[in-house]
Formats: C-alpha cells, structure tokens, sequence
C-alpha cells in the first residue's frame, strides 16, 4: 500500500520544524555567574568630562549583593551604594536617595561617572567579566593580566613591585568614553583570607 503525502502538508510541516528550530536558537541564555565573593578597601580617582572626584572606598561583594561605601580621608561615609537583583540604592550623607536598575547607571546619576560594579569585580579579581565580548588581551612577564579590553572599557593593571609571580594587585586603571577611573587596593579578603 502506497501513502501519498500532500506536498503542501510537507512544506507546512517543514515550516513549522523550521520555525521552532529557530526559536530554540533564539532562547535566552542563562545570566552569567556571579564573581567570587570578597572585601575590599581603597581609593578611587575618577576624571570626567573636565571633572574630578576622589574618596576613599569600602566594597563588599557577594554573589547576591554589591554594598560600597565611598569615604572621605577621615573615614566618614561621603555614600552608601547597595545593589542586587532588584536595584541599586545611592544614598548620599545629606540623606538624599537616587535609585536606578544597576549600580553603574545609578552612579552616572548620582554622581556624573559610572562604576561598572558588575564586570569590576570580576576585573579586580584579574579575570575578565563572562558574558562580553573581550576585544583584546595583554599578560605580563609571569602571565598576569597586564591589560583587557572588555565591552567599551580597557583595563590597566599594576601590581606590587615585590615578588615576581605573587606580587599582589595594587591598582587598576579604567578606561571608558570620556572617563578615566583609578582604584588603588590597600588591602582585601578573598575567601575569607587577607590579601
């Protein structure tokens, strides 16, 4: 017994295969992970737009939240800076609030300069941020990340002049646009060890 079977049935069925190939292609993929979790203590120097703006700062990172603390030379908090999933609060010492979806729009709001707190913490760690395109790479003598080039910013890194292999990070350089961010590290943990 011969089926026949209409050649416009096929074309539809065709179609449709095609269609839902398409839309599994499509799917979203899953939000990269979060960086590993750590503290960290230090100054920030940001040039902007003929601008300047410097403090002392306090980061602790987890995977579920960012909290930074921007600090005046004798401790006292300039701003308190709290995002996670659902937002990013500014709250400056004259008690006013700025609210955005992320810490890095929401200190191009408060403050005239973003801080790309979501692939810097994966930059202060010397890893590159998962999920972007990283344009360029540079190591040094001993395989340290000497330079990144990452969605829109290149990344300069410094470390201590002491021990070749294990010198410790000192300070990272951020370039984006017309910005130029400095954080020099005085000290931090990482997986509960100082560093």
């Amino acid at each position: 017994m011969t089926i026949l079977v209409s050649p416009i049935r096929s074309c539809a069925a065709l179609a449709a295969s095609t269609a839902l190939a398409g839309c599994a292609l499509l799917a979203p993929s899953p939000p990269p992970p979060p960086a590993p979790a750590f503290e960290l203590i230090g100054r920030v120097a940001v040039s902007h737009d003929g601008r300047a703006f410097t403090s002392g700062v306090r980061w602790q990172h987890t995977a579920e939240r960012d909290e930074l603390w921007l600090l005046t030379p004798t401790g006292q908090a300039l701003a308190h800076i709290v995002g996670d999933a659902g937002g990013a609060t500014f709250t400056g010492s004259d008690g006013s609030q700025h609210k955005a979806a992320d810490i890095g729009r929401l200190t191009h709001r408060a403050l005239g300069w973003e801080m790309p707190v979501t692939r810097l913490a994966w930059w202060v760690q010397g890893e590159a941020a998962p999920g972007a395109v990283v344009q360029a790479v540079e190591r040094d003598p001993h395989g340290r990340l000497a330079a990144l080039e990452q969605d829109g910013w290149r990344v300069a890194y410094v470390y201590d002049a002491e021990g070749a292999r294990e010198g410790r990070l000192r300070r990272l350089e951020l370039s984006g646009g017309s910005q130029v961010l400095r954080l020099v590290i005085d000290g931090w943990q990482r997986g509960g060890e100082p560093r």
